[in-house]
């Protein structure tokens, strides 16, 4: 079975996550950092390599929302670096999931693990995408 790579896209940093051969958990894949919010040459160089590092067949790239459900300007972004995926990663599968209260979900676990604030912003990203890529395991997981 092919991987899968979960990320955590923003204008700052790209967390990314990849789930084990047996698509049950989501392991931290590190923190990709990028230039500007323009840039996209190293990340999508970061992104192929870890692809084929690690056999990966689908990306999950954490979709955002507003909590009623509608799109923000935050989801257009999104859209966008998603259809770039898209154009780099032709053979692979690209998924949007949700991934409202994803951050606040983390900073909670994060705290009461006794995680201080300077490691927390250095994890935070990666985190996110483990929560998201391991919420569609869950998914996938539950409806075979």
């Amino acid at each position: 079975m092919r991987r899968i790579l979960g990320l955590d896209y923003g204008d700052k940093n790209i967390g990314a996550a990849l789930s084990c051969p047996s698509l049950i958990t989501a392991f931290g894949a590190g923190t990709i950092r990028r230039a500007d919010a323009e840039s996209f040459k190293k990340p999508i160089l970061s992104i192929r390599e870890i692809i084929r590092a690690n056999d990966v067949g689908t990306i999950v790239l954490g979709f955002p929302k507003n909590m009623d459900g509608s799109l923000s300007a935050r989801s257009g972004k999104t859209i966008e670096f998603k259809e770039r995926l898209h154009r780099n990663f032709k053979s692979l599968e690209i998924v949007l999931w949700d991934e409202r209260l994803s951050s606040m979900a983390n900073e909670k676990i994060m705290s009461a693990m006794g995680t201080g604030r300077e490691r927390m912003k250095e994890i935070v990203d990666e985190a996110a995408a483990i929560y998201i890529l391991q919420g569609y395991l869950d998914f996938l997981n539950k409806n075979k």
